[in-house]
């Protein structure tokens, strides 16, 4: 049997879920057409006729937080310190461990507990450590036998980093 590789990563799309909701990410499309006066205002005297089809090039354009799609979390998004007072790391969810925030929101309104806050990340003072968030595909994967790669972008001074996260199967 050849290797199987799993994509682990979610896709970055419009009203794709975000925790908390002020982060949901923004693609805006720029098609062939929309974007055919960008390249010709990059080359004087270049006309739409002189261009295989008269098209532009496609892009698109992002607004999102490094926290947005599968990324890897460095202890410096959970606190400025770990490991007793080390500064602590920045980088080069499923879900994040913790509850969404919708429901410690009610907690907190419910008993006045901030210690309810991101119970979770908040282990990342004691001791730095990185985990990954927003993993997808998990239930296509066998219990044992495979390996996890993942490959964090690196953002300097960063509290994360988006990755592309899969799982290889030999066969």
């Amino acid at each position: 049997m050849p290797r199987q590789i799993i994509d682990l990563s979610v896709p970055i799309a419009n009203d794709i879920p975000a925790d908390p909701p002020i982060q949901i990410p923004s693609v805006t499309y720029v098609d062939h057409k929309e974007s055919l006066e960008q390249i010709l205002s990059f080359f004087p005297g270049l006309k739409a006729e002189d261009l295989p089809d008269g098209a532009g090039w496609a892009v698109e354009k992002i607004t999102l937080s490094t926290h947005n799609g599968t990324h890897l979390d460095a202890p410096w998004h959970y606190h400025p310190t770990m490991n007793r007072g080390e500064l602590a790391w920045r980088i080069t969810d499923g879900w994040s461990w913790d509850a969404p925030f919708v429901h410690t929101a009610k907690k907190y309104k419910e008993t006045g507990d901030a210690s309810l806050i991101w119970e979770g990340h908040k282990a990342g003072r004691e001791i730095g450590y990185c985990h990954i968030e927003k993993l997808h595909n998990l239930e296509h994967l066998p219990p044992t036998g495979y390996t996890i790669s993942c490959f964090p972008v690196k953002i300097e001074k960063a509290s994360a980093g988006w990755c592309r996260a899969v799982a290889i199967i030999e066969g």
